[in-house]
């Protein structure tokens, strides 16, 4: 049974060593795969890639050649992958690959179930982000009829088969709404579990900058809201 997680890499270059490091002191036999999905970056990512290639008989790259969002690198990552469990993490060190293998400990202690889907709620975050958090949390109960909360948390892991129901997935930051909705519906398992959000090494946000683009991420994410809730997924 393996597992393989997507990382979604725009403009990372200078954390993609640091990740790939914490990836090797946590990967102990062939049971975790580590898709590098590089999403249309302009910076040096690309290069980095194919130079720490050799060196990681656990890592994966996948090729996105012109930017398309968040979530299109994300699934291209996922059907890149080969894993009986698949699912995605953030590529900026504020989640840490051992939030991946505590997930991944879930999974194996409740016996590889392929109804479960393992999710992380993030501790540690600035006043300001929690309580964005709760009020996007609260309009998509309210509106979607399902509890959801802390949407945007990472690790998401599940197994292939869930995966495979997926039907025109969106390709922005809107895909983890999607799938914690979709399991929601399914009445699969789901886990959460805490992880504590940390500092970005290197960079910043690509979209969690300012009041502006928070407000630019509320707009779209009510607008997929509507359309989940019309086509009744």
């Amino acid at each position: 049974m393996k597992l393989s997680i997507v990382i979604p890499c725009y403009n990372e270059a200078k954390n993609i060593p640091l990740i790939l490091e914490r990836y090797m002191k946590i990967i102990s036999r062939n049971e975790i795969e580590v898709v590098l999905v590089n999403n249309g970056s302009t910076d040096e990512t690309a290069v980095v890639l194919h130079e720490l290639l050799p060196k990681y008989p656990f890592l994966k790259i996948a090729n996105v050649p012109v930017n398309q969002g968040y979530g299109y690198g994300i699934l291209l990552g996922l059907k890149e992958s080969t894993g009986d469990f698949i699912g995605w993490t953030h590529g900026d060190m504020q989640t840490p690959p051992e939030d991946v293998a505590t997930a991944f400990g879930l999974i194996q202690k409740n016996g590889n179930d392929p109804k479960l889907y393992c999710k992380g709620t993030r501790r540690g975050r600035p006043v300001f982000d929690l309580i964005f958090t709760f009020g996007m949390s609260l309009f998509e109960t309210l509106y979607l009829g399902k509890w959801l909360y802390d949407i945007n948390a990472q690790p998401n892991i599940f197994h292939r088969s869930f995966f495979e129901k997926w039907k025109n997935p969106p390709t922005d930051f809107s895909l983890d709404l999607y799938a914690l909705y979709l399991a929601k519906q399914e009445k699969m398992k789901i886990i959460r579990f805490p992880v504590f959000f940390l500092k970005r090494i290197h960079g910043e946000s690509h979209w969690n900058k300012n009041f502006a683009s928070k407000w630019k991420f509320i707009k779209r994410t009510m607008e997929f809201s509507v359309k989940l809730k019309k086509n009744n997924l």
